[in-house]
């Protein structure tokens, strides 16, 4: 039977993709006590990575957004296999970190990780609201546009 939160992302048509796995010698999350610390997540799009470039110079803000949201796509995945499929576990998102790969002088990172943040919020309201950072940086693995880690309570 489905939760509350599977029911919300229905209503609003997100589909939450399958947990990728670790891509080097670490695990995906972990957890601790009652905290859920997810891993980096890049913008794997049906196993493949998108948006391979750097912002300011391959892609715009806007498009850089969507590659966030991607990555805030890949943190629920993440989170979903931690709580063993139920996201209604989910007591709140706790921080986003937040990294863009961009060209020197770019100054658009807290814009950008919106597109993550605002996903957060999105699936479960005020329990999504968190402390965050944003920063960008002139490389990141596998040349990806994002790339975002993230803590979550959960019950």
């Amino acid at each position: 039977m489905a939760g509350q939160i599977d029911a919300h992302l229905n209503s609003l048509g997100i589909t939450i993709p399958e947990a990728a796995a670790p891509a080097a010698n670490y695990v995906p999350y972990m957890i601790t006590g009652n905290l859920v610390f997810v891993s980096g997540q890049v913008p794997f799009v049906d196993g493949k990575l998108a948006f391979q470039g750097k912002v300011g110079e391959d892609f715009t803000a806007e498009e850089a957004t969507e590659c966030a949201r991607i990555c805030g796509l890949n943190i629920l995945a993440q989170v979903k296999a931690a709580c063993d499929g139920d996201l209604d576990r989910v007591m709140r998102c706790v921080k986003l970190g937040g990294f863009v790969n961009c060209v020197d002088g770019f100054g658009q990172q807290p814009s950008i990780i919106n597109g993550a943040s605002d996903l957060m919020v999105e699936v479960f309201g005020d329990k999504g609201r968190h402390a965050r950072f944003a920063v960008g940086t002139n490389a990141l693995p596998m040349n990806v546009a994002v790339e975002i880690d993230a803590v979550f309570e959960i019950s």
